[in-house]
């Protein structure tokens, strides 16, 4: 599949959708963990914000919507969340179904959330890329 896509295809698909991660993760008042010079495209790391349950984020996201998203491992544990968009899940319906159950589980803990406010800048996001990508 990856020789059919094209590999500067691929690689830029994954710059395209992870920027609307991260555009809509951020438009939520999350932190990302890595500068962004040290950002990977199939990987986000997202600060779990104070007073969230890492794990009771992740197993709702779970549990109600079937999105598996990774907590932190040694030092960072509990402290992230990491969201991986690799291969064939590298596609904008995974970034607005990840981005739209967060929005979900985070206001149901009391996380103020503006609804909809990451979505629209995963949108934003997308359309800047292709327009100046």
């Amino acid at each position: 599949m990856m020789m059919e896509e094209g590999i500067e295809t691929r690689i830029k698909r994954h710059a395209r959708v992870a920027g609307a991660l991260r555009s809509g993760v951020e438009a939520m008042g999350l932190e990302l963990l890595a500068e962004p010079e040290f950002r990977l495209n199939p990987l986000t790391t997202v600060s779990v914000p104070d007073g969230i349950d890492d794990a009771a984020v992740r197993g709702a996201l779970l549990k109600d919507y079937n999105i598996e998203v990774g907590g932190g491992l040694g030092d960072i544990k509990g402290k992230v969340w990491r969201i991986g968009l690799m291969g064939e899940g590298a596609r904008e319906a995974n970034v607005f179904a990840v981005l739209s159950a967060l929005e979900n589980v985070l206001s149901k803990m009391d996380y103020e959330v503006g609804v909809g406010a990451s979505l629209a800048a995963a949108q934003r996001a997308l359309v800047e890329f292709d327009s100046f990508g």
